[in-house]
């Protein structure tokens, strides 16, 4: 009889390739066990991003997989999920209470970024992530009324604001703390010190990842938070549109030059579908997306639909992700949300807190 040891099994799984990661598990560091005992097999295999909903169907697969080896007695497969801090810009450390920031943002406006973000933070939190999400579009701040939240976040030790917390989510934004007709007619020193503030002096708690939903465009806003702020990585949002990916582009170099690791596109309004009789038309064009990807060589993460239902749902303060949570768009959602977590999870880990801090003192 053919003895089974672990480089037989270690080769097995590194042909079993993560849809989330597009690579395989032994790549992507994801196994962290494996012993073989009389051609017993147990493997103990952690991700690296949250997957509440792709567990289930990942050990399946992978005990069938396994099971499948010449000779295998037992099969034991064991999955898990550990979200840990990754690399930030060389002269920033991460913020306290934050594991991760991601920034969303689009080259143009009517993109369907707040939108996106919103959804994408939920789909996060129903994959059994802690998900925090900052509404840095001052100027429009549309998170609270997605959210359905309102009112002046409180306060504790006179200066660190509590985030609001809907559906599972943490968010902060200066929609909390303005009039709802109230305009903001301030110059840029004045936005960017108020990015900061949301930023810093909100105490959140314990984040996995925190969501930050960027104006349009590349001015002030986005340059201080590419230069000051701690972003693990950036997502961009665009349409197919031609004129959409033109602005798209932009915003995506500006994250190349201040290295900041792009970790996908995503297509929004990719295609429309009739509600009433199914007609499928792609009204900003085709293509847009993948061509924009392959270009930059990086990652499409997934293209969303036109669909009136999801535009309902977040004017009703429930995003479609928790209004809808079996439909398809919610699905996308979900799918697009492992995808970014799973790129940024193949990503340089944050070490700092590993080192010794050195304290020098009058003695």
């Amino acid at each position: 009889m053919t003895v089974i040891d672990k480089t037989t099994v270690e080769n097995v799984l590194k042909s079993f390739i993560d849809p989330n990661v597009e690579t395989d598990l032994v790549s992507a560091k994801s196994v962290r066990h494996i012993s073989v005992e009389n051609n017993d097999i147990s493997v103990k295999v952690e991700l690296g991003y949250p997957a509440k909903t792709w567990l289930p169907e990942l050990k399946a697969r992978l005990e069938k997989t396994l099971a499948a080896v010449p000779n295998v007695g037992h099969v034991d497969v064991e999955v898990g999920v550990n979200i840990v801090s990754h690399a930030v810009q060389k002269t920033l450390k991460p913020l306290p209470g934050v594991k991760n920031i991601i920034a969303v943002a689009s080259g143009k406006g009517g993109v369907g970024k707040s939108t996106t973000s919103v959804n994408l933070a939920l789909a996060l939190a129903a994959e059994g992530a802690r998900v925090g999400i900052l509404d840095a579009d001052i100027y429009g701040p549309s998170i609270p009324t997605m959210l359905g939240v309102s009112g002046k976040p409180d306060v504790v030790d006179g200066k660190a604001m509590l985030p609001k917390v809907s559906f599972g989510i943490q968010s902060i934004s200066v929609g909390y703390l303005i009039e709802p007709d109230q305009p903001m007619i301030w110059r840029g020193p004045m936005v960017t010190g108020t990015l900061q503030q949301l930023l810093t002096q909100t105490r959140w708690d314990d984040v996995d990842y925190l969501i930050i939903d960027l104006p349009p465009g590349t001015g002030d806003i986005q340059l201080t938070l590419a230069q000051q702020i701690p972003v693990s990585g950036a997502v961009i949002v665009t349409t197919p549109q031609d004129i959409a990916l033109i602005d798209a582009q932009r915003g995506l170099g500006m994250f190349e030059k201040v290295n900041v690791p792009i970790l996908g596109l995503i297509e929004n309004m990719s295609i429309h579908v009739c509600s009433e009789c199914g007609h499928e038309e792609a009204i900003f064009g085709q293509g847009g997306g993948v061509a924009m990807a392959e270009k930059n060589h990086v990652a499409l993460l997934g293209a969303l639909p036109l669909d009136m239902g999801i535009r309902q749902s977040a004017d009703s303060g429930r995003p479609t992700v928790v209004a809808d949570p079996d439909s398809r768009a919610a699905q996308m959602y979900r799918e697009i949300a492992r995808k970014m977590a799973a790129k940024l999870a193949l990503r340089t880990r944050d070490y700092s807190g590993s080192f010794p801090k050195i304290v020098i003192q009058n003695t």
